[in-house]
């Protein structure tokens, strides 16, 4: 559950909507949403791009890191 928390408070600190965030990722806004709503994970390959993308960690993101 703590991506589903992590990703939702990047999102908001980013200058980026999450429209904008599916369109640079290739993914559908529903993929977003499934993910602040604590119901799936990105593939790894998103992952990637979303950390890319967000200027964040995955470790971070995962709840492995503060």
């Amino acid at each position: 559950m703590k991506f589903a928390e992590r990703i939702t408070e990047e999102i908001k600190a980013s200058n980026y909507t999450q429209k904008q965030i599916a369109e640079k990722l290739g993914i559908s806004e529903g993929n977003i949403s499934n993910w602040k709503k604590g119901l799936n994970l990105p593939s790894v390959e998103t992952l990637y791009r979303l950390c890319i993308l967000l200027e964040t960690s995955a470790d971070y993101l995962l709840g492995l890191e503060d």
